[in-house]
């Protein structure tokens, strides 16, 4: 693809650089999270979070599943504007479609991160009992790291069982490969990851949230009995006296 930036060959995007759309995606959109999307989402719903954990989980699913769509379609532009100029056997080839064609799929993404990732943190630690609360990251971060193994155990299929007619990640001519049936993969095994996702969702029971009670020792102890309020006040030598007051 042309990764000349404005028309301009004297410098080139290198390919690498394209995922920083999808962190600036990120830092804009959670800003707007918190700023447009949570008071009007509060307006509807009377939840003062917006949305609660498992819906803004859905909702990245959900997006995440527009990016591969996106991707997919993508990767058919390309092979059809390199069979339009006669390139599909010229692996080296500079076709002319702009890099900036991959743009869309990684702002998605980056929206499907503000909801899934965020709220995958947010929901562990919210829901985790207290004493685990400092693990919660280490739980985001294994799913993570599980789904990036995941990630490359498909690959590895994908190389092995379409390897026989016409494969699908070529090793060295990506414009015979049939890239886009590894997104319509992605995107078959997200919807199914979905519908089991909203399944457990439906039947999930939040924990109550549990009010933090503070006990500071060293001052006034209040305790309310019935309709009254008992005050223990410490005098100098120590001793402990009891006021009730109604």
């Amino acid at each position: 693809m042309d990764r000349s930036l404005f028309h301009s060959h004297s410098f080139q995007i290198p390919p690498t650089s394209m995922s920083i759309f999808s962190i600036l995606t990120v830092l804009v959109g959670l800003v707007l999270y918190d700023r447009l999307f949570v008071p009007f989402a509060r307006w509807f719903t009377g939840n003062p979070a917006g949305i609660t954990c498992l819906q803004r989980m859905g909702i990245g699913f959900v997006f995440y599943i527009v990016a591969t769509i996106v991707s997919a379609l993508i990767v058919m532009k390309r092979e059809a504007v390199a069979a339009e100029h006669n390139l599909l056997d010229q692996p080296n080839a500079v076709i002319p479609i702009s890099v900036f064609w991959l743009l869309p799929q990684h702002c998605i993404s980056g929206i499907a991160d503000v909801f899934m990732s965020v709220g995958h943190m947010e929901f562990l630690y919210d829901q985790s009992p207290e004493s685990m609360r400092s693990s919660a990251a280490a739980l985001y971060w294994i799913a993570i790291a599980a789904g990036q193994y995941m990630g490359t155990l498909t690959v590895s299929l994908v190389h092995k069982y379409t390897g026989k007619d016409r494969n699908w990640l070529p090793d060295r001519n990506l414009n015979r490969g049939r890239l886009e049936n590894y997104f319509w993969l992605a995107t078959g095994v997200q919807v199914i990851n979905l519908m089991y996702y909203v399944v457990c969702a439906w039947f999930y029971t939040y924990k109550p949230l549990e009010e933090a009670i503070e006990i500071n020792n060293e001052g006034d102890v209040e305790l309310g009995s019935g309709d009254g309020t008992s005050k223990a006040l410490s005098d100098a030598n120590g001793n402990v006296e009891l006021a009730v007051t109604k």
